[in-house]
């Protein structure tokens, strides 16, 4: 399917899919060292500690690629308020809450982005193919009641899955086309990878571009990826061969 998002007034096209490049800013992540890290047992950075580390990464790059389109994860509605305002930033990634935070903060995150107007990626957590689809369609549903126009939803692997379940959901990926909106896939050397190979995530190239092949086939149109060029080309691939 034809997806386009509006980006500050870009409009990024999604007929071809296209890789969200990671940067990341905190010392606490599960490869090469984001603001605040989205590793499911990690112990979250302050609000402060966040939104500093965020102010200098995005001074950067805004002035060393002025022109990119800027995605940043959060699961905080001031921090998503302040990227935006200050740094023009283009989509609100939601890397999902704590598993014990109210549901009241994921309404006031659905509130702020509806209000900021910018694209916003939905993460489920569930473990389901079936629930996942529950989830996202409801989300769905409160954030076009919001007003809110770009959603892209990601079915979160590695967020409250086994195993087993993450590998589920990949072979029921293409189940999710039927919610007709732009799909993120974000398996990059992710431990549903080298913990199936009793390996580590510098080990996890390999079975990254395996995984990210399967999901342009069944529908993904944004691979959120660690490592850009090798993305990129198992794009060009699968779309010359299909």
């Amino acid at each position: 399917m034809e997806y386009t998002l509006n980006c500050n007034g870009k409009l990024l096209e999604l007929t071809t899919p296209q890789v969200m490049g990671i940067l990341n800013a905190t010392p606490d992540s599960f490869y090469a060292g984001g603001a605040c890290s989205t590793r499911p047992d990690s112990e979250p950075a302050t609000e402060a500690e966040e939104m500093e580390r965020l102010r200098l990464a995005l001074a950067v790059v805004r002035r060393e690629a002025p022109q990119a389109v800027v995605s940043v994860d959060t699961y905080r509605p001031d921090v998503a308020r302040m990227v935006v305002e200050e740094f023009g930033a283009d989509i609100i990634n939601d890397v999902g809450a704590p598993v014990n935070a109210s549901a009241n903060s994921l309404q006031a995150m659905f509130r702020m982005v509806s209000r900021l107007g910018v694209p916003y990626v939905y993460m489920s957590r569930k473990a389901t193919m079936t629930d996942i689809l529950l989830d996202c369609a409801e989300a769905v549903d409160t954030l076009r009641s919001m007003g809110q126009k770009d959603i892209v939803l990601d079915p979160g692997f590695g967020f409250g899955k086994t195993l087993e379940q993450n590998y589920a959901a990949v072979r029921e990926l293409e189940r999710m086309q039927m919610l007709r909106l732009p799909l993120l896939v974000g398996v990059s050397r992710k431990s549903m990878i080298w913990r199936l190979f009793a390996t580590t995530p510098a080990e996890a190239l390999n079975g990254t571009t395996v995984l990210h092949t399967v999901a342009l086939m069944k529908g993904a149109a944004i691979l959120r990826v660690h490592d850009v060029r090798e993305a990129v080309e198992t794009i060009k691939l699968v779309s010359y061969v299909f």
